[in-house]
């Protein structure tokens, strides 16, 4: 393999990478809402009151990179659902609230428990009940469909819409800011087998 084969092709502008690593203490965990971000916002529900969301594979495999890279995904949500608790049992997340009303108190007691400040989380978020965490949060996120609040607050809006890559975009980003995300594409370019 060729040394440029082996250089990310992803470029995030210097600025915002600074952004995303905080007061130098870098992120610790980040905040994922679902509805909105990990999806699409749209809810399918069936005749018998049963929900149906679309994930999408990128997303999914951006919260397991970014676990493997130290920084502990963490999912908070106001609704609860059968088909997010799959989901978040498929990606092996170790942290999930699910039906949360009040997402400050518990990204609060998040911080508490993991001995992070603020300036150690990021979030990513769409809508008014994601306000809080986007207003304290050391790096502040939105998809590009995001409500215009969201988008305020942020330090960062996609390019990628909920459900459609963003969460994927916003984990690249942690990734790259906490110097990562070159060994974990390195790893990927490798074969099991070591050749």
């Amino acid at each position: 393999m060729t040394q440029d084969a082996a250089r990310p092709a992803l470029l995030f502008p210097p600025e915002l990478l600074l952004r995303a690593q905080g007061r130098g203490l870098g992120m610790k965990a980040a905040i994922f809402d679902v509805d909105g971000v990990l999806t699409d916002g749209r809810l399918y529900i069936g005749e018998h009151g049963e929900a149906f969301k679309a994930f999408h594979a990128l997303d999914g495999h951006g919260l397991k990179l970014l676990a493997q890279g130290g920084i502990e995904p963490v999912i908070v949500t106001g609704r609860d659902s059968a088909a997010v608790r799959r989901r978040v049992a498929d990606l092996g997340l170790a942290r999930a609230y699910f039906g949360v009303a009040d997402k400050l108190a518990v990204a609060d007691q998040l911080c508490l428990e993991l001995g992070i400040d603020w300036d150690e989380l990021a979030v990513i978020g769409d809508d008014w009940p994601d306000l809080p965490l986007l207003a304290r949060a050391g790096f502040a996120c939105a998809p590009a469909n995001a409500h215009a609040e969201a988008r305020a607050r942020a330090h960062h809006v996609t390019t990628a819409r909920g459900g459609e890559g963003a969460a994927r975009e916003f984990c690249d980003l942690l990734l790259m800011a906490a110097g990562r995300y070159a060994a974990l594409l390195q790893g990927h370019l490798t074969t099991l087998d070591g050749r």
